[in-house]
């Protein structure tokens, strides 16, 4: 793929661009059927990703990660998922909805205990949001937080908790005050050992089969005091703020999928014959090709562009919910199209799972749900330009 003319890149940028697709090329490409057919987690190449420094891209270096700009991050997350978008979710939710959410507004502390870990790539975190009533309607939640001294007892259950099964810590959020609606919703860190705190069943999915999604229940967990993020009744606003990160990051990762199913697309149509010529020279094949690249350059630049104005918000204070929104919409439409043109491209082979375009068809799917469904994103964009709360 060739460098993008707006958005030229330095020579840090190659590097960890380079890195990242030689090592997912090399230790992620060959084993990424075999963990989607099992389902099994893949523990060793996630902690070689850790020990890479993946999974604190944008940790600064003092809490044990790489210091790194988001373009480094969105670069580096798009390689990993060309070769395994299972891989690159467990990666985009470290850095961004666990990592960031601290990094922002934790204390010196709970970075210290919560991060560093994380960064390290000695554990993995998540972040749990969702319940089974409460979905892109996150003020619904049932779950509760009752103070009780100097400690918080929480109960509830959540639900489709990305790495729910293996995290060792997690980004809970919950209600402390019912009459408040949004406004009454805290965030808590919660280490995965704490009694009260269980692993629900672990989901069955269409796709990024192998990273572990599960429910979490919590009865009268006893969580300190201390270890509640932000104000009491900030969690809503965390969880928002998180959230356009993690776009980004689920942008990144509908770009890698799109790339790995236009690349095998482009190679197929060059070398397969039909009727006397290469498929190729079939307008029809033709065409496709032509737009899933476009689909894909226009990507990039959204995304690059999201990168490039979380990275300004660092010092005008200003929101980037809006280019993070529009990256994240475009780009995971655009994942659903090239992995459906690249099923067509090559016909029986790409229903077979013989090859992976049928794998990057599965993925591709669960780009546009979650970190907001592209419904939502529909109304975080058409609001921001209408003027609406």
């Amino acid at each position: 793929m060739a460098d993008s003319a707006l958005f030229p890149l330095n020579d840090e940028h190659k590097m960890i661009r380079d890195t990242a697709r030689d090592f997912a090329q090399k230790e992620i490409a060959p084993i990424a059927a075999q963990f989607d057919e099992s389902g099994e987690f893949p523990l060793e190449t996630i902690r070689k990703m850790g020990a890479l420094g993946f999974m604190g891209l944008q940790v600064p270096e003092k809490y044990g990660g790489a210091g790194m700009d988001t373009m480094s991050y969105v670069l580096a997350l798009t390689e990993i998922c060309k070769a395994d978008a299972a891989h690159g979710v467990v990666m985009s939710v470290n850095n961004s909805l666990y990592c960031h959410g601290i990094l922002t507004f934790g204390t010196d502390e709970q970075k210290e205990k919560f991060v560093r870990p994380i960064a390290t790539g000695k554990a993995i975190g998540a972040y749990s949001l969702t319940e089974p009533m409460s979905g892109s309607d996150a003020s619904n939640m049932k779950s509760r937080a009752t103070r009780d001294g100097d400690f918080y007892v929480l109960n509830g259950r959540k639900s489709w908790v990305t790495s729910g099964p293996v995290a060792d810590y997690f980004v809970v959020f919950m209600m402390t005050d019912l009459e408040k609606k949004a406004k009454g919703i805290s965030a808590f860190l919660v280490d995965g050992k704490t009694p009260g705190l269980t692993r629900g069943k672990k989901e069955s999915k269409l796709g990024i089969r192998a990273s572990a999604t599960s429910e979490l229940i919590f009865e009268d967990c006893r969580v300190p005091a201390a270890n509640r993020l932000g104000a009491q009744g900030e969690g809503f606003r965390i969880a928002m703020t998180v959230l356009d990160v993690g776009r980004i990051g689920i942008g990144a990762q509908a770009l890698g999928i799109a790339e790995a199913a236009y690349e095998a697309s482009v190679v197929y149509a060059r070398e397969r014959e039909a009727f006397g010529q290469k498929i190729g020279e079939f307008q029809g094949i033709g065409f496709k090709i032509a737009d899933m690249k476009t689909r894909i350059e226009a990507s990039r630049l959204l995304l690059y562009n999201a990168a490039m104005a979380k990275d300004l918000a660092k010092e005008s204070g200003e929101r980037f919910s809006l280019q993070a929104s529009i990256a994240k919409l475009f780009a995971s439409e655009t994942a659903m199209f090239c992995a459906h043109a690249a099923v067509q491209i090559h016909g029986g082979l790409g229903y077979s799972r013989e090859l992976p375009l049928e794998r990057y068809f599965r993925d591709a799917k669960i780009t546009e749900i979650y970190e907001g469904t592209s419904e939502i994103q529909r109304l975080v964009i058409s609001r921001a330009e209408l003027g609406l709360r």
